[in-house]
């Protein structure tokens, strides 16, 4: 009764956290603002992403998530911490149980590795869940029926699609890009055709304000600044919708790849059922404009974008927690 239940989307860009009786209770950047000469954490989530590429050489900002899976393990669990402190208060006698996201693929070192930082980070149980399986369930799709039911989940370090019936996974595939990559590819166009040097936050915003997978029939224009690599000195210039599109269309060629193998894989009883429900696309890729007509046209099966994309992991990883007896044998243990 008094322990917590928690879905926690542990995800490269954002982490949330769901609640069970309460809905999504946080949803802040995996990021972390360090003290290099102390070794102590200045800054989570919001507070440390608005210091991104603006603080001096005694403080790193960085993620301890790359591509979905743990990249510094101190930083991660010390995250986790502070997220689970901030969400249901510190735990000393009643810990929270957790239900937490892992990109389906991961080998069992880096899973062991999620589960040893949510305990230490204070979890009394933590229970890992794969990603498409609660992106799916987060959108609401009947995963427990014996149909066809096809998610493609576009995080920030992983895209994965997956094809799932009677609570499992029947076939998925995933490729290690999302909106970071995305982010990386808008930089490199940018230095490539006009010689200017923009820093991540700069290149998110360009990927908010006027990425698409597909041209605009209008499309839109932003002034960026940046620092010339010639003079040094800082420079204005003006960009379209159009050369988004035309920066983005390598790491969307690879996302469409994966949604084919997987069709390609699918059991055909369950093929004829994608085929009459489409896919549905969650996390926070699916937000980017014209994605859906993209596979729509790359696979010839419908896509839908979910209700709230970027919430559907951690609604899953909830869902899952309030269902464990249904989905135990679903979920991989330790």
């Amino acid at each position: 009764m008094f322990n917590k239940q928690l879905g926690i989307d542990l995800g490269t860009v954002n982490v949330l956290v769901y609640v069970v009786g309460r809905g999504i209770a946080l949803q802040e950047p995996s990021v972390v603002a360090i003290s290099n000469e102390e070794n102590r954490i200045v800054a989570v989530g919001e507070e440390a992403r608005a210091m991104f590429g603006r603080t001096p050489e005694a403080i790193e900002v960085m993620r301890p998530l790359r591509d979905g899976v743990i990249a510094d393990y101190q930083v991660t669990y010390r995250m986790l911490e502070y997220f689970i402190r901030k969400t249901v208060g510190s735990p000393r006698i009643f810990r929270p149980r957790v239900m937490i996201s892992v990109p389906y693929g991961v080998t069992s070192v880096e899973r062991r590795a999620v589960h040893e930082a949510a305990i230490q980070a204070g979890a009394s149980k933590a229970h890992l869940i794969p990603e498409p399986l609660a992106a799916a369930i987060g959108a609401g799709l009947p995963v427990g029926t014996p149909t066809g039911n096809m998610i493609v989940n576009m995080g920030g370090g992983t895209t994965e699609a997956a094809v799932i019936s009677v609570n499992g996974i029947v076939c998925a595939s995933s490729v290690r890009i999302g909106g970071v990559r995305l982010d990386e590819a808008i930089i490199a166009y940018i230095r490539r055709k006009y010689n200017l040097m923009i820093g991540e936050p700069t290149a998110e915003e360009i990927k908010v304000r006027l990425g698409s997978a597909l041209p605009l029939e209008e499309p839109l224009t932003m002034e960026i600044q940046g620092r010339d690599q010639v003079t040094g000195l800082p420079r204005t210039i003006q960009i379209t919708s159009d050369e988004v599109t035309e920066a983005i269309a390598e790491p969307l060629a690879a996302i469409v790849s994966v949604v084919r193998a997987v069709l390609e894989r699918t059991p055909p009883e369950l093929a004829s059922d994608i085929i009459d429900r489409g896919m549905v696309l969650a996390g926070g890729g699916a937000l980017l404009r014209k994605i859906d007509e993209l596979l729509t046209r790359e696979t010839g099966v419908p896509a839908y974008v979910a209700e709230a994309p970027m919430a559907c992991v951690a609604l899953g990883a909830g869902k899952a927690m309030e269902n464990y007896h249904l989905l135990r044998r679903s979920i991989p243990g330790l």
